[in-house]
Order: C-alpha cells, then sequence, then structure tokens
C-alpha cells in the first residue's frame, strides 16, 4: 500500500514520468468499469425510437400501437415480448389495443351525431379511436386538451366513452391536438421513457438534462453527471459512501431530532401554558411571555408568589433524562460539526476548481510554456480533493453510529480517518498554496515539473488510501478484525512507536486487497 510519506518535497524520483503516464492508464481503467452510461438528450430520443421500431416490427404492430405497449409495460422491451407472445390478447385487453379497427365510414348518412356535444356533423368532421365511437374534431380537441392539462396520466388516455377501454394513439393526438397540447404531450412522453424505467434515471441535479442507464457491474450505486453533480442510484440523495442509504436517512432525520434534544436541554415547560423558556439570565425568577405572563420558579417550577426558599430539586427521572438528552447532544455535535467543516470545504474546492479551470489553467500555460491539455493534472487533484472530502464528511456519520461497545473497531476507524483527514491535508496544501508561486510569477520555473510530478504522485495515493478506506468500512473493518488487527490497536496503546507501528499494520490490513496493481514508489 502507498503510504503519503511516499511523495516528499525531496523525492529522488521527481521527474519518472513513465509512472504519470501509468497513473493516466489507471483513470482511464476506473472510467471503464463505471456501471452506467450518461444519455443526453439526443441519445435518449434515438434509443425510445428504436425500442419502437423493434416492438413494431417483431411484433407486426404499427409503431402508434408499438409506443402504447411500450409505455404500458415501462418501456422494457423484454418484458413486452414475454407478455405478448406469452398471451397476445391479455396485452391488448391491458393496454387498449382492438383486434380490428372499426371505421367511422361504416355510417351509411352523410352526418353523423357526435357522442359528446350530441351536434350533428359531417361525417368528415368525425372521428374515433379504434372502437369506433363518433366524436366532432371539436370535442376531440377539448376531451385532449383537459387530459394534457391533467399531467402525464395522458400518456394512458382512452376514448370518451366511459364504458370503452380502446386507447388512444400518437396519431389522434397529431391530428387533434393544439400546438400547446402536442407539445406538452411529447414532453411527457420523452420523460416517461426514463423515469418510468427501473433501469434509467434523469440527474436529480436542479436544471441538469442529463439521464443514466445502469447496465450493472462491479462500480457501486454511485453516479457521477457531466455536470460535476454526484449521486447515490439507489437512494437519490448525493453520493454518500461508505454509509448505507439507511444511515443517510437516520443522519438526515437527526438533525430535526437533536433540535428536540436541545429543547430538552436547555429549556422547561411553563407550569401555566406548557410553552418551552429558555433560561437566559442567571436569576430564577422567570416570567412567562404575555398573554400568559405566568410568574415561576426555574428551580422547582412552582408560583413564584408563594415561593419561599427552594430547596426542592427536581424529578429524579426527568434530571436523568435530561442528562442522557445532554449527553447524546454533546456526542451529536462532535461529529456534526466536522461533517459540516467538511462539506464547507468540499463547496470551497469546488469553487477553486472553477477558479483552476478558468483562469489558473490559462496563465499556467503561458508563462509556464505548457499546453493546457498537460495541466488536467490540476482539475484532477482538486476533484480528488472535493471527492475525499464528501468521503469523510461522510465517515462522521458512520463514527456516530458506530456501536460504543466495539471499542477496538472503534479506535481503529478513527485512526483510519485520521490518516486520510492527514493525507487529504497534504494534497490541498499542494493543489492550493504550492501552485501559488508558479501562478504569481512571469517567468518560466524549472521547478515546475517536479512539482506536476508530486501532485500527480499525491492525488494517485490519495486516491488510492480513501478508496481502501471506503472499501474497508464497507466490509465493517472485516480485513482487519479478521487478521486481530484491531486487538493489536488496543493492546497497543501508549506504547510509543510500537503502537504506531502496529496501527500501521492494521492500515494495512484493511487496504491490502484493495491496494494491489499500484506502483510503490521507493
Amino acid at each position: 500500500m502507498e503510504n503519503y510519506s511516499d511523495y516528499s518535497d525531496s523525492d529522488p524520483d521527481a521527474n519518472d514520468e513513465p509512472e504519470l503516464l501509468e497513473a493516466d492508464e489507471r483513470s482511464v481503467n476506473r472510467e471503464d468499469r463505471k456501471p452506467y452510461r450518461i444519455l443526453k438528450e439526443s441519445e435518449i430520443r434515438l434509443r425510445m425510437e428504436d425500442d419502437i421500431k423493434v416492438v413494431s416490427a417483431v411484433l407486426s404492430v404499427s409503431e402508434v400501437d408499438a409506443s402504447i405497449i411500450l409505455r404500458t409495460y415501462n418501456w422494457s422491451v423484454n418484458r413486452v415480448n414475454d407478455a405478448w407472445f406469452s398471451d397476445e390478447y391479455a396485452v391488448r385487453g391491458r393496454v387498449g389495443l382492438l383486434g380490428n379497427r372499426v371505421p367511422v365510414d361504416r355510417f351509411a348518412s352523410k352526418f353523423v351525431d357526435c357522442g359528446i356535444c350530441f351536434e350533428s356533423c359531417r361525417r368528415d368532421r368525425i372521428k374515433s379511436a379504434a372502437c369506433g365511437h363518433p366524436y366532432c374534431c371539436e370535442c376531440w380537441s377539448g376531451y385532449i386538451g383537459a387530459c394534457v392539462d391533467n399531467g402525464p396520466g395522458c400518456l394512458t388516455m382512452k376514448c370518451p366513452e366511459p364504458s370503452c377501454s380502446a386507447a388512444v394513439g400518437d396519431d389522434m393526438i397529431n391530428a387533434l391536438a393544439s400546438e400547446e397540447g402536442k407539445g406538452k404531450y411529447y414532453n411527457y412522453l420523452f420523460r416517461s421513457y426514463i423515469e418510468n424505467s427501473k433501469t434509467r434515471k434523469w440527474c436529480p441535479a436542479p436544471n441538469c438534462e442529463y439521464a443514466f442507464d445502469f447496465v450493472g457491474g462491479d462500480g457501486g450505486s454511485e453516479i457521477t453527471c457531466l455536470c460535476a453533480h454526484k449521486f447515490c442510484w439507489n437512494c437519490n440523495h448525493n453520493a454518500h459512501r461508505p454509509v448505507d442509504c439507511e444511515t443517510v436517512v437516520q443522519w438526515v432525520a437527526k438533525s430535526g431530532a437533536e433540535n428536540v434534544n436541545w429543547v430538552l436541554v436547555h429549556t422547561k415547560p411553563c407550569p401555566k401554558c406548557k410553552r418551552n423558556i429558555e433560561k437566559n439570565m442567571g436569576c430564577m425568577h422567570m416570567t412567562c411571555r404575555p398573554p400568559c405572563n405566568h410568574q415561576f420558579c426555574w428551580v422547582c417550577m412552582k408560583d413564584w408568589h408563594n415561593h419561599g426558599n427552594c430547596n426542592r430539586y427536581e424529578d429524579k427521572k426527568d434530571t436523568q433524562l435530561r442528562e442522557e438528552a445532554k449527553k447524546e447532544l454533546e456526542k451529536y455535535n462532535h461529529y456534526y460539526e466536522r461533517y459540516s467543516a467538511n462539506e464547507v470545504s468540499q463547496r470551497k474546492a469546488t469553487e477553486s476548481m472553477k477558479e483552476v479551470e478558468t483562469k489558473h489553467i490559462v496563465t499556467l500555460s503561458d508563462v509556464q510554456g505548457e499546453p493546457e491539455t498537460r495541466l488536467n493534472f490540476l482539475i484532477d487533484a482538486w476533484k480528488q480533493i472535493i471527492e475525499c472530502r464528501r468521503v469523510l464528511k461522510w465517515t462522521y456519520a458512520y463514527g456516530y453510529y458506530l456501536p460504543a461497545h466495539q471499542r477496538p473497531m472503534k479506535q481503529l476507524f478513527e485512526y483510519l480517518q485520521g490518516e486520510a483527514e492527514s493525507g487529504l491535508e497534504r494534497l490541498h496544501s499542494c493543489a492550493e498554496r504550492e501552485v501559488q508561486q508558479f501562478i504569481d510569477t512571469d517567468q518560466r520555473s524549472e521547478e515546475f515539473i517536479p512539482f506536476r510530478v508530486k501532485l500527480i504522485g499525491l492525488t494517485e495515493v490519495t486516491r488510492n488510501f480513501f478508496e481502501n478506506l471506503v472499501r474497508a468500512i464497507e466490509d465493517g473493518l472485516s480485513d482487519v478484525t479478521s487478521e486481530g488487527a484491531c486487538s493489536s490497536v488496543v493492546s497497543s496503546q501508549g506504547a510509543g512507536e510500537e503502537s504506531k507501528r502496529h496501527r500501521t499494520t492494521a492500515l494495512d490490513g484493511c487496504s491490502r486487497s484493495a491496494g494491489r496493481g499500484s506502483k510503490r514508489r521507493k
């Protein structure tokens, strides 16, 4: 496993360019292992059209009917094929497709009564779905407009006849809907291709129009969009490895629960109106807000006017409850403050990366004589910093819920967490401070290439360390406990260098399985 100390300021291999190529190759391999594909709007439309054509050809139905069938089966071609060839008539009945269309021109008269407005209309002004129920174009237009205005349910539109289940297809929409209605309808249809599918999702970031097709694999459930938003496929929350979705829900809900705890710890209810009151002065004489105005003793909660020397304490059960709430609040604040600090650092790192992309790379390219493509290592470093801040943030949620009785595992986790923080600070400092000397000058520096090698090396080592840390936590630190490393950490408490040696062994144990393949710098 690579250690952060492997990259020092006096690294003798600072110009090891082949290793930079090796790091680039590993980055490409990581991209290839992604368990999803990013879809742009044009690609989504092409896929939808292709699926309609495939179903139309295989089932020998029109593309209009194929579209109706697909949306009923959540745009799954495989489900459509399985259902159709198992029981075609059942599928037709479910989606509202009749075997033979009933023509409107079956009426002998030149005039036909509309089934909605009951007006007698020329036969060429009468339209119907496959069922043949006759309605005039004006009534059809109004009916379709009302269905579209009601939302995505218009995609399963049926004949206006209450007892009829015949589907209304896209051909009827094209012929009878207003331009505004058509726009809404086809927008619902387009979005349904993603939203009704179990293997596709929209990016949840505001105003983002990218979608994802989840193809599975060993890349986990975290999705990174081209808009830079990262989220969990399973719960749609912001990416939260190494903790699971259930922990995220608990942690988010905990914020509200701790507000209740704060009220319990720092306030007491007025004995008269029961509103919570916070004591903000030293005097025990409390006066409730108007219109209550009740005066009472903060210690014994008795009416102040009948109050003498207070020698009464709170009920033991109430006191114990407040003490437990206070301890729980202190514990939560400890973890939440660090969670929040990393969240703030993550946001600031995102802002810094944008500044690097828009300003610093151009400046460095001009001053150092390097093409901008060879300066992407700076962006890679900032991306890694952002990712590491995100991981560190969620390790504090993990630490909060780690059972207190699992002391050896807790001590090991805190050691690994501390090592991760130290290593990240080195990378952050290098990317933020050490680069400044090359930005603030107008002279080309011979030290820039060694700096480049150092930053790329730190980025790669930090990435490997955090990937190993995430895997270890997700495995419940099982690799470590199975080798007895946790007990080594505990038994070596206070043993100086011996303790450090044991902890390093534990670190190697938790990351051995994930750390293979990285070239160790000598």
